[in-house]
């Protein structure tokens, strides 16, 4: 057991990101894919029968290292996004069908703005202010969170099919996600959780294993049985270990959940990258500017759009621009 861990501060007792049209932040629906979980991008989802606590396991190294290798990321921005999106991996777990989730983590650090989607089918996204911020490896968690900064804010995101988006916004704690998560899931969501996660890169600069965990209290269910098992998961080696040394998200579930209650897992899921951009999504951003600006890009030759999430590029030509000039004349 690591210092790092047992000193963790621990406690059980905006369109994704505003309604702006931004080609970043476009909340888009997707459908549910079935099939075998990959062996490096799954979560599973479990529940205690008497207790009445949740759990959720999950492996993102895939994942990670996709989105990393997309936006070109260093090592150190390669950990960050590993714990941003296994993080918003586990609250996309806890979502109903065709809903939404993003994280807007804020610090003061050199890392700049994280931003992180899923939706409720495992679909995952994000990307980083600066990619390429450097540190030197090792990179573990305190490093991490020296990268995020522990001045700023964590900003969560739902589009739950309502009228309004759901918005909250907590002050970072300790720039270590896991535990500003946590303390987001009690403090706003009045939710008694448990947030673990795993992401670090070796000597060698590169990530190996990302994994995460959460445990949450259902309505009616033993808080100290909570409490017990948020011990025993001290008293493990880290996760990244555990994953490291051919331990799998359901049989981590199994050491903490066996010791004290029977328990159903409940669903294995898929994970995976997944951005929704498209070359119309991006015309319709084009069709909000004025005329003015139109001809401004027309004077130029082209215009470009580029997704902040998968770094896709879409052109629009002349005859393209003069269209969308058309048109605003003829709506006018």
């Amino acid at each position: 057991m690591t210092t790092d861990r047992k000193n963790k501060e621990r406690s059980c007792g905006s369109a994704l990101l505003s309604k702006k049209v931004e080609v970043e932040n476009t909340i888009n629906e997707a459908d549910s894919q079935e099939g075998e979980p990959p062996v490096e991008n799954y979560l599973v989802r479990a529940l205690t029968k008497k207790s009445g606590i949740r759990g959720l396991a999950c492996l993102t190294t895939g994942v990670v290292l996709e989105v990393a290798q997309r936006h070109n990321a260093s090592p150190a921005a390669t950990a960050a996004l590993g714990y941003g999106l296994t993080g918003v991996a586990l609250l996309g777990a806890l979502l109903k069908v065709q809903q939404r989730v993003g994280l807007k983590i804020e610090g003061d650090g050199p890392l700049g703005k994280m931003i992180v989607e899923s939706d409720s089918y495992g679909h995952l996204r994000g990307y980083i202010e600066h990619p390429e911020v450097a540190m030197a490896p090792p990179i573990d968690a305190d490093k991490v969170a020296e990268l995020i900064g522990q001045q700023g804010q964590l900003t969560v995101i739902k589009d739950l099919q309502l009228k309004d988006l759901y918005e909250s916004v907590v002050p970072l704690q300790t720039g270590r996600l896991d535990v500003d998560l946590t303390y987001y899931l009690i403090m706003s969501e009045q939710v008694p959780s448990v947030v673990e996660i795993s992401a670090p890169v070796d000597a060698d600069g590169v990530l190996r294993v990302a994994g995460g965990l959460l445990l949450q209290l259902m309505p009616g269910g033993d808080l100290e049985k909570l409490r017990q098992m948020a011990e025993r998961l001290d008293d493990l080696p880290s996760l990244d270990a555990l994953l490291s040394n051919g331990e799998t998200p359901q049989s981590i579930l199994a050491t903490l959940f066996s010791a004290h209650d029977d328990y159903d897992v409940l669903e294995v899921r898929a994970l995976q990258f997944r951005c929704e951009c498209s070359w119309e999504r991006s015309r319709q951003a084009l069709k909000v500017l004025s005329a003015q600006e139109l001809e401004e890009l027309l004077a130029e030759g082209e215009a470009v759009i580029e997704c902040h999430f998968c770094r896709e590029r879409y052109r629009f030509d002349r005859s393209e621009i003069q269209a969308l000039l058309d048109e605003k004349a003829k709506s006018n």
